[in-house]
């Protein structure tokens, strides 16, 4: 099932840079250019060389967003206010261990979980 801008951010560990333009409603290419301009997001990549945006990532991607077009902010000057967040401040992800998690979004994790173990397996092998 395909994720749209209005949903909110699954349980996923990994997103693509596609899922985070639709969740946050920027350009990939906007993203891409994000990453010069803004030392503190670096999604990983992935062994294909494609980006893999973490939640945390995707936090920082729309605190830069509000800083840049609610607040109107110079790029420079948002990186100054990122740069004078604490790191608490700057990433507010929410923490699973004080949530009760649902059965289903549980066994969607796990399954996430056996499908990146698997193509790690076929790498390594």
């Amino acid at each position: 099932m395909r994720q749209k801008a209005g949903d909110k951010i699954s349980g996923k560990l990994y997103y693509s840079i596609r899922e985070v333009s639709e969740i946050t409603s920027i350009k990939p290419y906007v993203l891409r250019f994000w990453e010069k301009e803004f030392p503190t997001l670096r999604p990983k990549k992935n062994r294909a060389g494609n980006r893999t945006y973490q939640l945390k990532d995707i936090e920082l991607v729309k605190q830069i967003k509000n800083l840049l077009y609610d607040e109107g902010y110079t790029i420079e000057g948002a990186r100054s206010q990122l740069r004078g967040f604490k790191a608490s401040e700057a990433i507010n992800v929410e923490k699973v261990e004080d949530k009760e998690i649902d059965k289903d979004k549980m066994k969607n994790l796990l399954r996430d979980i056996k499908q990146e173990l698997g193509e790690i397996l076929k790498i390594i092998s």
